[in-house]
C-alpha cells in the first residue's frame, strides 16, 4: 500500500512561520514522524511539498497510478485551488484533508474548503499529530474497503 503525501504553499516553512499557529515542528519532523507511523503500519509513503499548483498537480498526475490514497494539506490552496480540486478528483483515489490549525476557527475565508467535498474526511487542530492521524484514517480506509 502507498500513500502520497503532499503539502502546498508555504508548508515548507513549517518551524519558522507563525510558530504559535502551526507550531514549531519543521516540515521534515512532520515527515519523519510520518514516516515511523508508516512503517509501523507496512505502508508506503511519499512526500511532495511545492509552493505552486501546477507541480502538486503535476505530481498527482505522475504518481496516482502507482498510488492507493492521498493524504493532503494544501495551504492556501485549500480555499481558491479548484484546479487542484479537479485534479484530486482525476486521481480516483481516497483523499484524507489535513490542517495544522483548525480553520474553521480562524478567519471566515479558510473555513471553506474546496476539497473537503470530495475527500473522505478533513482534519483541522490537531496540529502535526492531524498527519498520523490523517494516516491512520486512510490505511484503515483503504484495508476495509479490500
Amino acid at each position: 500500500m502507498r500513500v502520497l503525501v503532499v503539502n502546498g504553499p508555504n508548508l515548507n516553512r513549517l518551524g519558522r512561520r507563525d510558530p504559535a499557529q502551526y507550531g514549531s515542528r519543521t516540515l521534515a519532523d512532520i515527515e519523519a514522524a510520518v514516516s515511523a507511523r508508516a512503517s509501523e503500519r507496512g505502508v508506503e509513503v511519499s512526500f511532495f511539498q511545492s509552493n505552486h499548483e501546477g507541480s502538486i498537480i503535476d505530481y498527482l498526475q505522475a504518481e496516482c497510478e502507482a498510488a492507493d490514497g492521498i493524504v493532503i494539506n494544501p495551504g492556501a490552496l485549500t480555499h481558491y485551488g479548484l484546479s487542484l480540486r479537479d485534479a484530486l478528483a482525476d486521481t480516483g483515489l481516497p483523499i484524507i484533508e489535513v490542517h495544522l490549525s483548525n480553520i474553521h476557527a480562524r478567519e471566515e475565508f479558510r473555513s471553506v474548503s474546496v476539497i473537503a467535498p470530495i475527500a473522505r474526511g478533513q482534519i483541522a487542530g490537531q496540529g502535526w499529530k492531524g498527519y498520523l492521524s490523517a494516516l491512520d484514517l486512510i490505511v484503515d480506509s483503504l484495508k476495509e474497503s479490500r
